[in-house]
């Protein structure tokens, strides 16, 4: 019985998921640090 063929090399659900975390956890860090340098210049 070969059972390690049917196990998937890269799962990519699991890939696409924490890289669209890791995009959205960027964009709310950028657009903090845009806030706050916008707030200090008043």
């Amino acid at each position: 019985m070969k059972v390690l063929n049917h196990i998937p090399l890269v799962v990519w659900e699991n890939g696409i998921w924490m890289i669209g975390l890791f995009a959205l956890v960027v964009i709310i860090l950028i657009v903090a640090v845009l806030d706050m340098m916008n707030s200090g210049k008043k």
